[in-house]
């Protein structure tokens, strides 16, 4: 078996479902690596620290 023929993919015959499940599912990885980024990036520390208990205050 080549390993090639196994991950081949035929793009004419995808549905309108397909289309839209694998564009949603780029997207949300794509929002998801940015979102990773975003959190770890050391210059975000303080700002981000500043905001850690914003859910366990009360108005």
């Amino acid at each position: 078996m080549d390993i090639a023929s196994y991950f081949h993919t035929d793009w004419s015959a995808f549905t309108t479902n397909d289309w839209v499940g694998f564009i949603s599912s780029v997207v949300v990885f794509i929002l998801m690596a940015i979102a990773y980024f975003y959190t770890f990036r050391p210059k975000n520390r303080k700002h981000l620290e500043k905001q850690r208990f914003i859910p366990l205050d009360e108005d």
